[in-house]
């Protein structure tokens, strides 16, 4: 027999096991779906890195977050929702990606791909989509962008030491990672089109890369960007008078973020706003124009992943449960 759920959700992060939390609470039926592990984005963050948010502020579930400092670590972080999990029971099929999805409200159909390449078949009254922001790489677009030396993630400062590496952006992946580069033996470079770092870039790291670039440790070039990638040197260009500039270069870290994957979504007939990038969705319900399909956490903030933070993502499990406790007469 086809195996069926009240609500299947289609990732196992944060957000999408606050939805596992909420429907364990309330008693309804619910599995997660990830073609990764549980929490897979946090997995891919920088091995040392800290939060933004307090550790309350990324609670879900009713499970405490507890630990010695006010702000976790990634390691934490991993560790807490694990527990989590594990805590509410919750039936989470790891490394099994979800490949269609068809059917409408009370009849879902969600045929996935496990990891030894069978494939399987559910059946589910509603669908959360919880896959997050960071499908794809905000590329560069400029030539020798697919040259081996040039990443579009951060994971430690190792690798870079006594090399030449350009970081593009000036938001908190970039600086953080400029900094720690720069404190591990490389010789860094900072590239942004704005003539600043971003303003969401944490109050604490702020006074760090504006002493390194005022101090000439951590060389700036504000108001350029990266005009093209050579197998030795980088070409920049000045984003007013176009003059080209060309540097040595060893490796390009380029933390330009990342965006959701909206296909799945369009196919099942959910608008996305084009400029925006945000589907289109009920916030107090998070239901999507299509009924009985949903969305949980930073896919909800199209383009703009900052909008939507763990610390507010969490809430929309809440919503969702009880949207569909009230539309199958559960509600109460």
């Amino acid at each position: 027999m086809t195996e069926r759920f009240e609500i299947l959700v289609v990732g196992a992060g944060p957000c999408g096991i606050a939805v596992g939390a909420a429907a364990a609470k309330a008693g309804v039926s619910c599995a997660l779906f990830d073609r990764g592990c549980i929490t897979n984005s946090l997995v891919n963050y920088p091995y040392y890195m800290t939060f933004f948010s307090t550790a309350r502020m990324l609670e879900i579930g009713d499970v405490p977050f507890t630990i010695p400092e006010s702000k976790p670590t990634r390691r934490e972080a991993l560790a807490y929702y694990r527990f989590v999990a594990s805590h509410w029971k919750m039936d989470v099929r790891q490394y099994e990606s979800v490949e269609e999805i068809s059917g409408g409200e009370g009849r879902f159909t969600v045929r996935t791909r496990k990891a030894d390449g069978t494939g399987a078949t559910y059946e589910a009254g509603a669908v959360v989509m919880a896959t997050g922001g960071f499908h794809r790489p905000n590329y560069l677009d400029v030539p020798g962008e697919d040259l081996p030396k040039v990443h579009h993630y951060y994971h430690e400062p190792y690798p870079y030491f006594d090399q030449d590496v350009l970081v593009v952006g000036a938001g908190n992946s970039a600086v953080e990672s400029a900094l720690e580069m720069f404190r591990n033996g490389a010789r860094v470079t900072l590239v942004h089109f704005l003539d600043t770092i971003d303003r969401g870039v944490k109050p604490w790291v702020v006074p760090d890369i504006t002493n390194r670039v005022e101090n000439g440790e951590i060389p700036v070039y504000w108001k350029h960007r990266v005009a093209r990638i050579e197998p030795g040197t980088v070409v920049l260009v000045d984003v007013e008078s176009g003059a080209e500039t060309e540097i040595p270069n060893d490796f390009v870290v380029a933390m330009t973020g990342w965006r959701a994957d909206h296909a799945p979504l369009r196919a099942l007939g959910v608008e996305i706003d084009e400029e925006t990038g945000i589907p289109a969705h009920d916030p107090t319900t998070m239901q999507t124009n299509v009924p009985g399909l949903y969305i949980a956490g930073v896919i909800a903030a199209g383009h703009n992943a900052n909008k939507i933070f763990i610390e507010n993502g969490r809430e929309h499990g809440g919503l969702i449960v009880e949207h569909r406790r009230a539309a199958t007469g559960r509600a109460g």
